[in-house]
């Protein structure tokens, strides 16, 4: 299996049970309405074997049992939805808002995401609530949605060094990215503040709150309303 370059995609062998798509490297509505197209594409194809298709920043694994699917349809698939122009994603949804409350015991990194662009948390706050972000895939863990674009006067980088527990529901910065920790892992993020919606529930219909291409706002809210909302 060799890897295949057509125009400003290749698909790339990944052992013997997963192939990959991979477009432009960069963090890019347009290239991630790509990656999208082309993974809805091919699970709505329902080619016999495929077992997981999972799209990224900019790009879309496709994992298949090596006995049941037919490679070289396969492969023709990937090429052919590739080059199709993607329509924009998430057209005619409103965002998705969220309640956060920012800083304190559930920011404790807000000062310094704050004093990263010179300005005061209250400002830092009104940035990161005043724009709407693409989530451009899920993973980590269960409904962790990596989200964009930050403004680069809030864009603080992450962690050296990861605290060994988030709680469930905080609210980072990641350079570029922004997210919500749907459980207590580790993390190496800024933490700006909390928020009481669950990214994850197992016991509701549709776990996932959010999904590659929608639309997410985040709005302020104080400890009696977060309190009042959990």
């Amino acid at each position: 299996m060799s890897d295949i370059f057509t125009g400003s995609f290749r698909v790339v062998a990944a052992g013997d049970s997963a192939l990959i798509v991979e477009f432009e490297e960069r963090i890019d509505p347009v290239v991630n309405d790509r990656a999208i197209a082309v993974a809805e594409a091919i699970q709505g194809a329902a080619i016999a074997g495929v077992r997981d298709v999972v799209p990224t920043y900019r790009s879309v694994a496709v994992y298949f049992d090596p006995l049941r699917t037919d490679y070289d349809r396969l492969v023709a698939q990937l090429r052919e939805q590739s080059q199709r122009p993607a329509a924009t994603s998430g057209v005619g949804r409103p965002p998705l808002r969220i309640p956060v409350c920012y800083g304190g015991d559930f920011g404790p990194d807000l000062p310094a995401v704050a004093e990263f662009g010179q300005m005061s948390e209250a400002e830092a706050i009104q940035i990161h609530a005043g724009t709407i972000y693409r989530v451009f895939m899920v993973g980590f863990v269960p409904g962790f949605a990596y989200m964009g674009i930050v403004d680069a006067r809030i864009a603080a980088p992450r962690h050296a060094t990861p605290r060994v527990r988030v709680p469930p529901g905080t609210v980072g910065i990641a350079g570029v990215q922004t997210g919500i920790y749907p459980a207590q892992t580790p993390g190496g993020w800024q933490l700006i503040g909390r928020t009481p919606v669950k990214p994850f529930d197992a016991t509701r219909p549709e776990a996932f709150l959010m999904k590659a291409g929608d639309a997410v706002e985040f709005y302020a809210i104080d400890r009696v309303e977060y309190d009042r909302l959990t």
